[in-house]
């Protein structure tokens, strides 16, 4: 599995003053598309690794905003796999409205477990999931 199309109609919450999608949402489009592409591959957002709680932490993100969205839009979020390491996976993203591109952006996360002392520790993605994810074949 390498890539996922998920689908998000625009709320009133996510429109600022001037009726269009306020940027800072498009990253929690983002989000909500990776928690479903882990779930598709087996994982999810939460997971227990070696019987300790973990996530997936981001460690870095970025968004390049192109065209406005607007409430009541039907907005498509393609995610495609980047990167895979032995402990992350880098996202890109290409938010759309029908054809037309509205913003692109990137995110990496770690594959973290908690510690009992507080904090995180990466660790290796679990194999099952590891299996399951690959890299897209590069764009053209």
């Amino acid at each position: 599995m390498h890539e996922l199309i998920a689908r998000h109609r625009v709320e009133f919450s996510d429109t600022d003053a001037g009726g269009v999608v306020h940027f800072s949402r498009f990253f929690v489009f983002m989000e909500n598309a990776e928690d479903e592409f882990l779930r598709a591959a087996g994982g999810g957002f939460t997971q227990t690794v070696g019987g300790r709680p973990g996530g997936w932490p981001k460690v870095a993100a970025s968004c390049q905003y192109l065209s406005p969205a607007r409430f009541g839009d039907t907005l498509e979020i393609h995610l495609r796999v980047a990167r895979k390491t032995s402990r992350t996976l880098t996202y890109e993203y290409s938010i759309r409205r029908g054809g037309k591109e509205l913003a692109r952006g990137s995110t990496t996360s770690v594959c973290c477990v908690q510690r009992p002392e507080g904090g995180f520790e990466a660790v290796p993605l679990p194999a099952d999931l590891d299996a399951r994810i690959q890299e897209a074949p590069e764009l053209r």
